[in-house]
């Protein structure tokens, strides 16, 4: 079924974070999230679906600013494993097509892999190499499912048949990250560390090991996805303002961080959200 966005009813309602273009154009879209299983809620942060249908139409550009968590992504007839993406993720959407994927939480994928996360840093790899062969069967009967429980229940009984034990660092990891996104009055990874109560190389490691990219990175992308938030609310913005509401030490430092992430002036990118 191909719609307006919705949510699973089982799944946090809060609208995704970090889409650049957060109205669609013509066409027909819909996305859906849905939660795991009890047993896997400590390593999985959702599933996720998106659909669209641009037959007769344009393609259009979506780009996403990632956030720091690992995802398999079933598509085009492949199923993948993607490690965190470090820049503006770009993807033409045309014709007609069904993505579905799994958000393993802030460092909840680790335990699957067995080694470093950071050696996924902006590349993938096939997902047999982690869950089996038998990911492959199933890819072909995603696309035909109406629903995203339905793909879940093909998918679920891969990921808990792999399930690892529970890892003290991972939850450490999971939680560290949660605090850098939830408490703008952290700036710098050394504040973190201290949150931690651990040194900054030891907080360093601890993230290339179980997130999948620097402490830094992680703070620094979470204040920009509330900068292109508060930007898409369509509110004036008063941009001294914004920049201090957000820890910049000025204006000139939130512009240059926006521009190189986003590609765009943050003024120009609030004019494009709301011209149609």
């Amino acid at each position: 079924m191909i719609g307006k966005t919705r949510h699973d009813p089982a799944t946090p309602a809060d609208a995704p974070r970090g889409v650049l273009h957060a109205q669609p154009g013509e066409g027909a879209f819909g996305h859906a999230r849905r939660a795991p299983a009890p047993a896997l809620a400590g390593f999985v942060e959702h599933y996720w679906c998106v659909r669209w249908d641009l037959r007769g139409q344009s393609p259009q550009l979506q780009e996403t600013l990632p956030h720091p968590n690992v995802h398999l992504v079933i598509e085009r007839g492949e199923a993948r494993v993607w490690g965190v993406h470090d820049g503006r993720f770009r993807r033409m959407l045309e014709g007609r097509e069904t993505v579905f994927g799994v958000k393993f939480a802030a460092g909840g994928f680790r335990p699957f892999l067995g080694s470093a996360v950071g050696s996924l840093a902006n590349r993938s790899l096939p997902a047999r190499e982690v869950f089996g062969a038998g990911i492959d069967t199933i890819v072909p009967a995603i696309p035909a499912c109406p629903e995203i429980a339905a793909m879940a229940a093909l998918v679920e009984p891969l990921l808990l048949a792999k399930l690892p034990p529970a890892d003290p660092l991972a939850a450490q990891a999971h939680a560290l990250v949660a605090m850098a996104a939830g408490d703008r009055g952290l700036l710098r990874a050394e504040q973190l560390a201290g949150r931690a109560g651990m040194d900054l190389r030891a907080l360093q490691r601890l993230f290339r090991n179980y997130v999948g990219t620097s402490p830094k990175w992680v703070i620094a992308r979470y204040r920009l996805h509330e900068a292109v938030a508060q930007l898409q609310a369509g509110r004036a913005v008063a941009w001294a303002e914004l920049a201090l509401s957000l820890v910049y030490y000025d204006q000139a430092h939130f512009i240059r961080d926006f521009r190189r992430l986003v590609g765009c002036a943050p003024a120009d990118y609030a004019r494009r959200q709301h011209v149609r």
